[in-house]
């Protein structure tokens, strides 16, 4: 059976602020010994400023933009990738990433997103002032899904288990990096 990374040297984590994808992205990136990169990062040293500044001065389309650019500067090798929440709004940045990488969905229950997240008003988060965070998961998603090669619970365990369950859904998948 050919191997899924002969034909994509990356994994990239996609899903709700707060799934794990930064925190499971080290560890991933550690265990199989990749680079690691986090595209909200990206976004952070090229503005100078973090993120909910970007949204204060520039609005939700601004970091959208900008986030849509980090994507597309992405290069195939190989590395764990941890994208913003928000990467699913762009088509352009997910059919670019998709060339690079196995699309891996964090998924998380609402309940358990809202307890780590917490008080979110800082955090860069992009949906729409009148749209609750129970909304805004709600139209995600369903674009996770749809753009996901594999679909991992991310709700319970550390960064290892749930480590451990993607490598497990990418061996399933046809193989593993290393």
């Amino acid at each position: 059976m050919t191997s899924v990374f002969s034909r994509k040297p990356a994994i990239a984590l996609i899903g709700m602020p707060g799934a794990g994808k930064s925190t499971v992205g080290h560890w991933l990136a550690t265990r199989l010994d990749l680079p690691f990169l986090d595209t909200d990062g990206l976004i952070v040293a090229a503005a100078g400023q973090p993120l909910q500044a970007i949204v204060d001065r520039e609005g939700t389309a601004g970091l959208r933009h900008r986030e849509e650019a980090a994507l597309l500067t992405l290069a195939s090798q190989p590395a764990v990738i941890a994208t913003g929440g928000s990467a699913v709004y762009s088509e352009k940045g997910m059919a670019h990433l998709r060339e690079l990488a196995v699309m891996v969905h964090l998924d998380c229950d609402l309940a358990t997103l809202i307890e780590r997240l917490g008080d979110h008003r800082d955090r860069g988060l992009v949906k729409r002032d009148d749209q609750s965070l129970a909304d805004l998961y709600g139209e995600r998603n369903a674009l996770y899904r749809r753009h996901a090669d594999l679909t991992v619970d991310a709700a319970a365990g550390e960064a290892a288990e749930v480590g451990a369950r993607i490598l497990a859904g990418l061996e399933q998948l046809g193989g593993s990096p290393k």
